[in-house]
């Protein structure tokens, strides 16, 4: 019996039944985002041969519900500039669509629920997948208006650059299923599950044989793409520009306390099983199983399918903490140009590339392995030889520097001194020198000779000599009074 769901078995379902997959996706979104917290800081702890978390219930395994709980008590408070009614709505704005984007991700097959036959998917569409993009664009305006409303400059610039970051990559990631829509001729969810079902039949010059139909070996630029930008679409590390500490004191949420950082706290995370549960359904497979698990002939009926789906999130979610416990933050502006200069620019080439061998394997009827050979290698080539010359063209500067400093390294020079300028208006201080101390043709070297000019809240105005030591500036203890000062 075919189990897949599609879109005529949707919305005929009665309402007590929608009610219990309304609640059973709300309480999965809940669970998921507790293991979230416990498996991030179990595996982090892991990577920096800590034992993380080990105190609160077995082995640690309650931390994340001994926090919740935490900042449920804790103080609320109201900062005094605050936009009252906006700051009060902003969590709540990016908290519900995080829940939201998930009515759409098939969780398994068609299952009976007390005697109902029903998809164990809440709802589904012609377009599902633009659902979720439209749910994750939503979310940035709770976070936008969060920063606003705080009635502060650091969190109204977290909330600037984290509308920009998302927008940014949201864009990336849209332009990356594209390509799926393209190979699965649908956006819904669950056709797209049941366009990967089965073993994809490849013809190479007379050859056939059982290939991969997973889109994640299909179409592996999409795949690496969407990896990339729901990471910073998501702000999680290395890309959590908008809650740099160093910068920005924590981001848009700095202002927040109790429950309502509880609710920017918990969409997070559930946009991170949200985005992990569509990676699993666009390019995993969804809750179809593994090969070799796939052999055995009921792996995909009844409710094994969810635990097939579930191991997949939480594989995504490793990669996720994985990526976290690994490289460091980038920097501001490389992450933007990164987004847009490599990922879009990317995203789009890759398109029109699987269109092309889309469309000449119609027009012409070739096989797989033919189309390969006469469109995507070809497309291949040129797609690198431009990405190369243009990586050469932008590094020029670097390489000549680079190259520059070698020559020095080797031969180095006496270092160069500047001419001493005196600054207008400080007659009384000693000449200083303007502009760094070089060595010929190597990096800036720090001058050995600086000269600190007094403190002007130093009370003595004795001249200080060149390259004697200068005080702190603090003010000398005053010396004991004597009783023949007594007036």
């Amino acid at each position: 019996m075919n189990d897949s769901p599609t879109l005529a078995d949707f919305g005929q379902d009665v309402w007590w039944l929608v009610l219990i997959k309304i609640v059973g996706v709300f309480g999965l979104l809940v669970v998921m985002t507790l293991f979230a917290i416990v498996f991030e800081r179990k595996v982090v702890a892991r990577m920096q041969q800590r034992s993380g978390p080990n105190r609160v219930g077995p082995r640690g395994y309650l931390q994340s519900l001994a926090d919740g709980l935490k900042l449920a008590f804790k103080e609320d408070i109201m900062p005094a500039l605050a936009d009252k009614p906006v700051y009060f709505l902003a969590p709540v704005i990016a908290t519900i669509p995080a829940f939201l984007a998930f009515s759409v991700i098939p969780l398994g097959p068609e299952v009976s629920i007390f005697g109902q036959r029903t998809p164990l998917q809440l709802i589904d569409a012609p377009i599902g997948v633009l659902v979720v993009l439209a749910c994750s664009a939503m979310g940035v305006y709770g976070i936008v208006l969060g920063g606003w409303a705080s009635g502060s400059t650091y969190p109204l610039l977290g909330s600037l650059r984290s509308a920009a970051q998302m927008v940014s990559y949201e864009i990336a990631m849209g332009l990356s299923i594209v390509a799926v829509f393209l190979y699965a001729g649908t956006m819904s969810t669950s056709e797209i599950v049941a366009a990967q079902a089965g073993d994809n039949r490849l013809d190479f010059f007379g050859l056939t044989f059982d290939g991969p139909s997973w889109y994640a070996v299909l179409l592996p630029v999409s795949f690496i793409i969407y990896v990339i930008a729901v990471v910073g679409e998501t702000n999680r590390a290395p890309f959590d520009l908008p809650e740099a500490e160093s910068e920005l004191v924590g981001g848009f949420h700095t202002e927040y306390s109790s429950l309502k950082f509880a609710l920017f706290f918990l969409a997070e995370y559930v946009n991170m099983v949200t985005v992990s549960a569509l990676a699993a359904t666009l390019f995993l497979g969804g809750w179809r199983a593994p090969w070799p698990i796939s052999i055995w002939d009921g792996a995909n009926s009844g409710w094994w399918p969810l635990l097939w789906f579930l191991l997949k999130v939480v594989a995504a979610l490793f990669v996720f903490i994985w990526l976290r416990g690994t490289l460091p933050r980038l920097r501001y502006d490389q992450f933007m140009r990164f987004g847009w200069k490599v990922l879009v620019p990317t995203a789009l080439v890759w398109i029109l590339a699987v269109a092309t061998m889309r469309t000449v394997s119609r027009e012409y009827d070739l096989s797989s392995g033919e189309v390969a050979v006469y469109v995507g290698l070809p497309i291949a080539a040129v797609v690198l030889a431009v990405l190369l010359v243009a990586s050469r063209k932008s590094n020029e500067p670097t390489r000549i520097a680079a190259l520059n400093a070698a020559a020095g390294s080797i031969n180095p020079t006496e270092p160069e001194v500047l001419p001493p300028v005196r600054t207008p208006g400080a007659k009384h201080r000693p000449a200083q020198r303007i502009g760094p101390v070089r060595a010929e043709g190597g990096f800036p070297i720090p001058p050995m000779d600086l000269v600190v000019p007094p403190s002007p809240r130093l009370a003595s105005k004795e001249p200080v000599a060149a390259g004697a030591p200068v005080a702190s500036g603090r003010r000398r203890p005053s010396p004991t009074p004597r009783k023949d000062d007594d007036v």
